[in-house]
């Protein structure tokens, strides 16, 4: 049978998440650095597909899906999620023909800048994406390190933390600090992760003042981060990583620009680098100084 592209459902979602894995991991692990996924449930696509279904997209073939496309859109950006094709598929157009139907999206969107976040050494992607005018712009590292060899030395450089609740008045701080780092107010977003039992988000204070905010996940996973000035993303950093080591994960981790302050934070505390990515679009935005993604699919 040919293949088969159409608009995404629920009832697909944990299928593709299942491609998603084994095609990172097919990835990864050819190129040396073993196994990085793990299936998880959908939430983030779920929650994508009721906001806006033009994004999400699934390649066929005799009912089993071989591809799968994931965008979103906030403001002046598109941002594509997830494209991956199942190991074994690729050579057949289904990466091409899924990214020609979550572009249409980003026309749909009326986005003025179109962005992702890819394995460096996915080089094949990435000569795609430029074809496509969405060129290399800031290196992105995922650094983790063990819980207990943070906690001893953290005393100094902490910002007082309250936690955010979803009210119109902290989802309107978020918005500020968003739109002051990025260039663009993510408020959906933050609902989402506010209704996410596994992450607790706090706000960040430098005495009197909202200095920016941090999630922590119970994993031990930072991010995202915002904070309103790039001198505070240290102190904002430190605090955050001091939640997640104190939290009961025995691990931390974190997406970290390359232009920020917390790549230098991590080493020091002991974290490494696991894997090295790259943020690619077709023109530069936001201010990466101030700003902590919290994973390659939710930016």
């Amino acid at each position: 049978m040919p293949l088969v592209f159409r608009p995404a459902c629920a009832d697909d979602l944990q299928r593709a998440q299942e491609l998603v894995v084994r095609s990172i991991n097919d990835l990864t692990e050819r190129h040396g650095f073993g196994p990085m996924a793990s299936v998880r449930r959908p939430d983030f696509q779920l929650f994508s597909l009721k906001d806006d279904p033009d994004g999400l997209w699934v390649a066929e073939d005799d009912d089993e899906i071989v591809g799968f496309a994931f965008s979103w859109a906030d403001g002046d950006l598109w941002f594509l999620a997830e494209l991956f094709v199942a190991p074994g598929q690729q050579g057949r157009g289904v990466g091409r023909k899924l990214l020609a139907h979550t572009l249409d999206h980003a026309s749909k969107s009326g986005a003025a800048t179109k962005s992702l976040i890819t394995f460096t050494f996915n080089v094949v992607s990435q000569g795609l994406y430029i074809r496509h005018g969405m060129l290399p712009r800031l290196p992105i590292y995922l650094f983790s390190g063990v819980s207990s060899d943070l906690t001893a030395d953290q005393h100094d450089g902490k910002l007082r933390s309250i936690a955010i609740d979803p009210s119109p008045s902290h989802l309107n701080t978020l918005a500020q600090l968003d739109v002051s780092a990025l260039g663009f107010s993510r408020e959906k977003h933050h609902r989402y992760l506010l209704n996410d039992a596994s992450m607790k988000g706090v706000f960040l204070h430098d005495g009197g003042d909202c200095v920016g905010y941090a999630y922590v996940a119970t994993t031990g996973h930072v991010g995202p981060l915002a904070v309103t000035q790039a001198h505070h993303m240290s102190a904002a950093f430190r605090t955050a990583l001091n939640l997640a080591a104190t939290s009961g994960a025995g691990h931390v981790s974190a997406f970290l620009p390359g232009t920020s302050e917390a790549p230098g934070i991590a080493l020091k505390h002991g974290m490494r680098i696991t894997f090295p990515m790259v943020l690619v679009s077709t023109h530069e935005f936001g201010d990466w100084r101030r700003y902590l993604p919290r994973n390659p699919g939710f930016m």
